[in-house]
């Protein structure tokens, strides 16, 4: 098994170095694609390795194992599936076949890899050129020998595409078995049904076909006498299409100046990382505060948080919801939005594109949440089961959107349900708030389903949790909040009797708590009550009922934390001391690694229990794993996988894990930074307070620029919140 004890630095194809592995970005305050230059993840072949992906939020992609080859080529509502094409033959021979490991490198526009075969040095740079539907893969083969030698360059080719206009309902994207044609160097893969059409093929360096000598379907080569030390270009075309002309036409632009693609994909995603700061952009309907501060690792984070948002937002003409941020990619979900993993990211959504979150939180609210985990843009439909979360997931949407946008419109806008009841936002707000009510058991608290309605792979974190019944206090209050806001003869009485529910409801929660221990029990319908020491207990309960909690109970639950969860650059979602441990592998919530977003809302927990030093001394380790590209959706910890250069490693996506390279729960990072550690507060009548444990870490940081119902603020380190002039 390989770690990434690659070079420091390379340069491939016009690789960059520098950004978290490399130079640090000094006092900057809006990031570049250089400042997310991946480590050197080294690739051998069956390596515990997820393969970077790629998107020019139309266009979704994933490079593969070797140092030419792409998968999951995806422009909903046309597929490619998880189909692995591209792969490289050289001498004849498949080149993964020699054994030798591949470099790889990734930053947002592009992945650069290389390797050495037999004397040749071969460097590759792969984007999804923006506004086309396709990949390209420019290479560079040097000869290393001596002497000149013929170079016999080759791309085995694979088709699967199909259009699938309907609704995408299972987490592999659709495919089916093509038929394909040689026209020249290109290659056309059809289905049966005709419905689209793929085409690759190589391209010489000038922009013109290979002269390709194979001739058959599968295979495309070209050879040339290459002299000692010469190198050569050329570069591997992949688009696909609704029909051939769509196809053609795309594969045509991107193949007539390749370099150019390259160079434009860097353009347009700088564009988009300063317009994520930048107030007045032409990209977002709002923007995100500047960090300012001299340490690196609270930049990293923030940045990451920022980056992995971005990271999913799709701007597909096929969507009939506009724009929408996808959960999870490359490789699965391509066209659902999680509501669970969306508000994660609520803070984020709230700040940076206001209109598209109002949009979707309106959506769902006209979709029965209590039977869907989420939705799918080609048609709007719903996707999946039940998530026990949604209630929660939606409060916390609103309630973050009224804090930033104080849109008493919206409060006051009526949907209609699944059932034909036409509501207003506050009324559902209502209605979610006391939803328990209607799964509650004897013991006054909610039961909460079965493994799938949960986590999915812990088997005792069922029913009766700790979590989302103190989520429920956290519910009530918020309603009455919005009650208070929302005005009338009887918001004061109404506010009263949420506040009276939600503070009777403590104690329940509380019983669960193993007294001692620093964790909780889950009661399972018989009465029984069963230990669970999950990070999902530790993260919810201390970051919605910290201060009903007695201080010796928050002191041990931090204990625990550190103890039994907590790792030098990540941590366990579940302790190895739980007996649900040897259930699953399943990384994102057992032993082994956990979900990108425990670890920064496990750190607001902490500070919100009153111990910031055990965050902020966690935060260079964290760090250090934000070198790989945007937050996967799990990283093992130490014990599980050797880190890659000191970050937790990404886990990959086959069996027994099912883990993607990404997911869009990322603005949990900049939550932690925002409200955890510079403790901004936004009350929903707008009102910005500051006093977190920032000035511990950097007493001269100062956030720029964060936006509250239309006015504008600087927060310092100090606690100090300045309003800049009207």
């Amino acid at each position: 098994m390989s770690a990434g004890t690659g070079p420091a630095a390379w340069t491939a194809t016009g690789t960059a170095t520098g950004g978290p592995s490399g130079t640090a970005a000094g006092t900057r305050v809006i990031p570049t694609v250089e400042d997310f230059t991946s480590a050197v993840v080294v690739d051998a072949y069956d390596d515990m390795i997820n393969p970077p992906g790629l998107t020019n939020h139309v266009t979704t992609a994933q490079v593969d194992h070797d140092v030419l080859a792409v998968r999951s080529l995806n422009v909903p509502p046309v597929s490619q599936g998880d189909c692995v094409t591209g792969q490289l033959y050289l001498g004849g021979r498949l080149a993964r076949s020699y054994g030798e490991p591949v470099e790889c490198r990734w930053r947002p526009d592009r992945v650069t890899r290389r390797t050495t075969i037999d004397g040749w040095r071969i460097e590759t740079t792969t984007v999804c050129p923006p506004g086309e539907p396709g990949v390209v893969v420019r290479a560079e083969v040097t000869n290393t020998a001596a002497h000149a030698r013929e170079l016999r360059f080759g791309a085995w080719i694979d088709s699967t595409v199909v259009r699938q206009d309907g609704p995408w309902l299972r987490a592999e994207p659709p495919q089916a078995a093509n038929t394909m044609t040689v026209a020249g160097a290109r290659r056309i893969g059809r289905p049966e049904d005709g419905s689209a059409v793929a085409v690759q093929g190589l391209v010489s360096g000038r922009g013109g076909e290979a002269a390709d000598v194979a001739g058959t379907p599968r295979l495309v080569e070209e050879r040339r006498e290459v002299a000692a030390g010469e190198t050569c270009v050329l570069a591997y075309v992949h688009t696909i299409g609704p029909d051939e002309a769509t196809a053609t036409a795309a594969y045509d632009r991107i193949a007539r100046d390749v370099a150019g693609a390259i160079e434009a994909s860097r353009a347009a995603w700088d564009a988009s990382l300063a317009a994520m700061f930048t107030p007045g952009n032409p990209e977002f309907g709002g923007c995100l505060p500047v960090l300012e501060t001299s340490d690196d690792a609270l930049r990293t984070l923030y940045w990451w948080g920022a980056l992995g948002v971005l990271w999913f937002r799709r701007d597909n003409p096929a969507s009939v919801l506009g724009r929408t941020y996808d959960t999870l990619m490359p490789r699965y979900w391509q066209t659902t939005t999680f509501i669970w993993d969306y508000s994660l990211s609520s803070t984020v959504h709230a700040l940076l594109d206001p209109g598209v979150m109002r949009r979707q939180i309106t959506h769902w609210v006209g979709l029965d949440i209590e039977r869907h985990f989420g939705t799918e843009w080609l048609t709007g439909g719903p996707v999946g089961y039940w998530y026990s979360v949604n209630h929660y997931a939606m409060t916390r949407l609103v309630a973050d959107y009224l804090r930033y946008h104080g849109d008493r419109d919206f409060l006051a806008e009526a949907v209609t349900t699944p059932s034909g009841e036409r509501r207003t936002m506050a009324e559902n707000v209502r209605a979610w708030a006391r939803a328990w009510h209607r799964i509650r058991s004897g013991s006054g608290l909610a039961d909460y389903g079965g493994i799938d309605n949960l986590l999915e792979c812990v088997s005792t974190y069922v029913h009766e949790v700790a979590s989302l019944n103190a989520a429920n206090v956290w519910c009530l209050r918020t309603a009455a909040e919005v009650a208070e806001l929302e005005g009338g003869a009887d918001a004061p009485a109404a506010a009263a009797q949420l506040r009276a529910e939600a503070d009777a409801l403590v104690p329940l929660v509380n019983a669960l708590y193993v007294d001692g221990a620093g964790y909780f029990h889950a009661r399972q319908p018989d009465g029984s009550l069963v230990e669970t020491r999950h990070a999902y207990d530790f993260a919810t309960v201390g970051t919605t009922i910290a201060a009903d909690l007695p201080a010796r109970q928050r002191r041990e639950m931090v204990e625990f934390f550190v103890r039994e969860l907590r790792t030098p650059s990540w941590m366990r979602a579940l302790s190895p001391w739980d007996e649900n441990a040897g259930y699953s592998v399943r990384a994102d919530h057992q032993w082994n690694g956990a979900y990108p977003a425990w670890p920064p809302d496990s750190a607001r927990a902490a500070i919100a229990l009153g111990r910031p030093e055990v965050v902020l001394e966690w935060l260079d380790g964290l760090a250090r794993s934000a070198n790989q590209g945007p937050p996967g959706q799990a990283h093992f910890v130490e014990e599980a996988v050797t880190p890659i250069d000191g970050g937790a490693r990404k886990t990959p996506p086959q069996l027994p894990y099912i883990i993607d390279w990404s997911c869009s729960s990322a603005g949990a990072w900049c939550e932690l930074v925002l409200r955890g550690i510079f403790g901004i507060e936004v009350s929903l009548e707008g009102t910005v307070t500051a006093g977190g444990c920032i000035a511990d870490l950097d007493p001269g940081a100062r956030l720029r620029g964060l936006v509250v119902q239309g006015r504008t603020y600087d927060v310092g380190a100090d606690g100090a919140v300045t309003a800049s002039p009207a």
